[in-house]
């Protein structure tokens, strides 16, 4: 792949994922090692130290890169745990880590010098003079940014940054700016940038009762779901809810929506995104699979002839039926008055 070009980044929560994406055309895999220090911290998802070798020799025989997310902020009970993930992926050949904290990066800069470092979306950093910072006191070499940017935005932050920019292509989107939400917290006790996981699994409880299937959060009651009907994780900013007087329950602060870039990958490619990323770790390996076919697909015939891309409908199909909730957005990407 020319360095010009968008690079397709598919998520890996296991090694099955992980040899999926590859095999579906995937130019960088990103992956975790197991505990708290990385934002998909759920039970039975992600690496220990032999099957992150085995993903790293599959991935690198097949020319693809692996990225490492330590994209938690640690706190000092946890930080030897991080600098630790720091040291494996070095030791390891993880082609670059994705961080967040501040401390950790210092300590990657500063220990591990060889080992290239990139700015996770955690660390919701949206401004050219941010990038430019974590670039010249840690060495960052690309960020990928938080989903609040317009397309407008994000071509001035790569018009004045110094680093690579990564944004999300296709997955579940949030209303809350990534790094910055402690909703579950409230619930829980356990925020996602500190333990690494929204809604984490030991809170969690599915209770059949007459009115339906209910989601809990550590007693409190996200959502019902009639005999039948599709029922997502249950997290708080996307739950139904009983507010005021109102007759019935409803989506009071988000409704679940998938972004899709597929309509302006040409854009994305003219203003100089360096990549693609798909959002996904916790989903299964046929997810990531039919995902990465489509993406790689499309970005080809972007990259093949960007002036004449058009979006196949078999595509538009294919990520309709994996999105979340019944519908697809560009976000923020798209704003009409900007």
């Amino acid at each position: 792949m020319s360095d010009k070009g968008l690079e397709l980044v598919c998520p890996a929560g296991g090694l099955p994922a992980l040899r999926t994406a590859v095999d579906h055309g995937a130019d960088a895999v990103y992956l975790s090692l197991r505990g708290e220090v990385n934002a998909r911290n759920f039970p039975g998802l992600n690496f220990d130290r032999k099957t992150l070798v085995k993903g790293i020799q599959y991935a690198h025989s097949h020319g693809a890169r692996v990225y490492m997310a330590l994209n938690t902020y640690p706190q000092p009970d946890l930080f030897d745990q991080a600098t630790a993930a720091i040291d494996v992926a070095a030791a390891e050949g993880i082609d670059a880590v994705i961080l967040a904290d501040m401390g950790v990066m210092r300590y990657a800069a500063q220990t591990h010098p060889e080992l290239k470092l990139h700015l996770s979306v955690q660390g919701s950093a949206t401004t050219a003079d941010a990038l430019n910072f974590y670039h010249e006191r840690f060495g960052v070499r690309r960020a990928v940014l938080p989903r609040v940017l317009s397309l407008a935005q994000v071509e001035q932050v790569i018009k004045r940054s110094k680093i690579d920019i990564e944004v999300f292509g296709f997955g579940s989107l949030c209303v809350m700016v990534e790094g910055r939400c402690m909703l579950s917290s409230y619930a829980t006790g356990d925020a996602p940038n500190t333990h690494g996981a929204c809604s984490p699994a030991h809170a969690v409880r599915w209770i059949e009762t007459d009115k339906g299937r209910e989601a809990r959060l550590n007693g409190v009651l996200i959502d019902t779901f009639k005999p039948g009907e599709s029922a997502g994780y249950p997290v708080i900013c996307k739950g139904r809810y009983q507010v005021g007087d109102a007759p019935e329950h409803f989506y009071a602060i988000e409704e679940p929506t998938s972004l899709s870039t597929l309509d302006i990958l040409p854009d994305l490619y003219r203003i100089g995104v360096r990549a693609i990323k798909l959002e996904g770790r916790q989903r299964s390996p046929a997810y990531v699979a039919e995902a990465t076919r489509v993406m790689r697909a499309a970005i080809d015939a972007c990259h093949e002839n960007p002036e004449g891309f058009r979006v196949k409908p078999d595509w538009a199909q294919a990520l309709a039926g994996m999105s979340e909730g019944r519908t697809q957005t560009l976000g923020a990407l798209h704003r009409a008055w900007q």
